[in-house]
């Protein structure tokens, strides 16, 4: 009976994940691609994302020291299969090396707008009518 699609990821797909992410933050560190736009900037990986076949690695990416951190995604896409034959050596036990699709992290940026939010005094007043309401 098939899985249902709603529950997440399984918890191979989130340990061949982990896996990847270290291969590849390992490759980005040695800096073995040769590209000015790439070997001008710390790439940190925060997250891969497997396809339920494992074929499919989503490589979530945040260029640090980038003006245009779009550049040092498209020129890691650009670079992608290159990624993918350095970092075979790292996961000889996957049975098929995954494709590599690189994309920017956005979620630093949904925590700093989160933060700011909270912190807006609008947010702050209502927090505390609600301690105001739960003394009386």
């Amino acid at each position: 009976m098939p899985r249902s699609t709603t529950s997440g990821p399984s918890q191979r797909m989130l340990r061949v994940g982990e896996q990847v992410r270290h291969a590849l933050s390992e490759t980005l560190q040695r800096g073995e691609i040769i590209d000015p736009v790439i070997e001008n900037s710390v790439v940190s990986v925060s997250e891969v994302r497997m396809s339920p076949d494992l074929k499919i690695a989503t490589a979530f990416v945040s260029p640090l020291g980038a003006a245009d951190t779009g550049v040092v995604v498209e020129a890691l896409n650009k670079h992608a299969k290159f990624i993918r034959g350095r970092v075979s050596g790292a996961l000889r036990q996957m049975k098929y090396m995954p494709e590599f699709r690189f994309r920017l992290d956005t979620s630093f940026d949904n925590f700093a707008k989160i933060n700011e939010l909270l912190k807006s005094p609008e947010v702050a007043r209502d927090l505390d009518d609600g301690k105001n309401n739960d003394k009386d």
